[in-house]
């Protein structure tokens, strides 16, 4: 450790983002950043602790402690203060494929389980990630390497979201042979179409794919693998199979109106919006619009957050956001210690935003959609709430209870859906017959990413669930060793 002292003498800093007000005016990202002197007093600050859990990965409480790809921080973070920003790289790549992924768009559960933030503000672990990574990119340390010998094995991966690029990433620098079918028009999966520009450039994204592309992987487009391309087809041309298509069912809400018009997975509103910008600068407009509307986000995670700043940058009218859980505490209650992860109330970017704009936060808790009304052309103009408590029955689980009196109208002519993902979609599995858990994902044997099919494996939301990028390229590392082993035979 270069600075024993350094948590002791240098405050957290962040860099500056682009004002609200100002940075709603386009689409490009709107992080800034720290000078060289400034980030090395950032690096300083690691504490190099003897236990240290930021790298953990474990699983406490049903919530993520540390990274789940067991990044070795510690060290590149005294490599930053030391100056070796080309050794830093060396360790950063070492575990992880895109950290100019997980550095933009990670909640960061490193940062959650940081020793430091016992007593003091953690350690910038997330952003001295991603200025790591970006420096190589700028400084040419990025370069292609393709592997220096082939195995002639065949490797299809069905998905190119993270866990597909990081697996098809891992396979080919084995030196087997990978393609990378993607049913949508551009590769990259959630990452290209599920997160907007302004928190992932899709610049980045292309960047990356460029990049495997010049080491030996191929990818096709517009294929989607079981209706255009039959799953029998995979296993007779290739000697490994790989899914890794997400868990892209999205969870409806069942209420009476939700045929409206105007009413929509939050998915195909960022998708449709993602894609216009892509393909025109939004000169074409997009097919589902926020412009000039009253518009209502379900659901309080990260994809409702990502859809009350796009629906902003559409030039709604209003937007509000409903969260049927309590407002979490400001800091850790008692039964949340370190390092769990910390649940607390947060304020994200769309949040951010929406209070400079409209004058207040957004979000509002403990609120239940009953139903949706439409007006006689049958498109959305209202949306009919309840306010609802938690209170546990004689089991300890929590239940919902309604709150008498507390009914309320809110104008809508547009309403997001973002609830979150139910698990995989059914075609390709029920094709190559593969076997399936209780939660509809993916079933493997315990320790392992083989399914119940010889030579077909699976990895990402589609085997775990829906979860973190982060989670997803640690999936797809850990399925490209156990088929590297499984075409080599050893």
């Amino acid at each position: 450790m270069g600075k024993p002292t350094g948590f002791m003498e240098y405050d957290r800093q962040l860099p500056a983002d682009r004002p609200p007000l100002e940075r709603i005016q386009d689409w490009e990202e709107f992080h800034g950043r720290l000078s060289e002197e400034e980030m090395r007093r950032q690096g300083a600050r690691c504490m190099d602790c003897g236990v240290p859990f930021c790298h953990s990965g474990i699983l406490l409480q049903g919530m993520v402690s540390g990274c789940p790809l067991n990044n070795l921080i510690p060290e590149w973070n005294d490599l930053i203060y030391r100056g070796q920003w080309r050794k830093a790289v060396k360790r950063l790549l070492k575990t992880n494929n895109f950290p100019e992924f997980t550095g933009r768009v990670c909640p960061a559960p490193c940062e959650g389980s940081c020793t430091l933030g016992i007593h003091e503000p953690q350690v910038t672990i997330k952003n001295n990630e991603c200025s790591i990574i970006d420096r190589a990119f700028e400084e040419g340390w990025i370069k292609p390497q393709p592997p220096a010998k082939r195995t002639g094995k065949k490797v299809a991966i069905v998905g190119s979201g993270p866990a597909g690029l990081a697996c098809a990433d891992q396979l080919n620098k084995a030196g087997h042979l990978v393609t990378v079918f993607e049913r949508a028009d551009r590769v990259g999966g959630l990452l290209m179409y599920g997160i907007p520009n302004m928190k992932l450039d899709k610049r980045i994204v292309q960047r990356r794919i460029d990049l495997m592309v010049e080491e030996g992987v191929r990818f096709i487009t517009n294929t989607e693998v079981g209706v255009v391309y039959p799953a029998e087809r995979l296993q007779e041309e290739y000697d490994a199979v790989v899914l890794c298509g997400g868990a892209t069912k999205p969870r409806d809400l069942p209420v009476e109106g939700r045929e409206l018009e105007g009413v929509h997975f939050a998915v195909d509103f960022l998708t449709a919006n993602t894609r216009s910008l892509l393909d025109t600068g939004r000169a074409g407009g997009t097919s589902i619009s926020a412009h000039g509307k009253d518009v209502i986000v379900i659901g309080g995670g990260d994809t409702g957050t990502d859809c009350v700043g796009t629906a902003i940058r559409q030039g709604c009218r209003s937007v509000v956001q409903f969260e049927i859980l309590p407002q979490p505490p400001e800091v850790r209650l008692p039964d949340n210690p370190w390092p769990q992860w910390p649940k607390v109330r947060k304020v994200d970017y769309g949040q951010e935003e929406a209070a400079a704009l409209y004058g207040k936060d957004p979000r509002n808790y403990q609120i239940a959609t009953k139903r949706l009304v439409g007006d006689d052309r049958g498109r959305v103009k209202e949306v009919h709430t309840v306010r609802v408590d938690w209170d546990k029955d004689e089991n300890g689980r929590f239940v919902m209870r309604e709150l008498p009196g507390t009914e309320k109208v809110w104008p809508a002519q547009l309403v997001l859906l973002a609830l979150g993902f139910l698990g995989p979609e059914d075609t390709l599995l029920a094709q190559l017959g593969v076997e399936r858990n209780q939660r509809s994902n993916v079933k493997t044997q315990e320790g392992s990413y083989a399914t119940n099919i010889p030579g077909v494996f699976a990895a990402g939301d589609m085997r775990r669930g829906q979860s973190l990028v982060v989670w997803a390229i640690q999936e797809g590392r850990g399925a490209a060793k156990e088929v590297d082993r499984y075409l080599q035979n050893e």
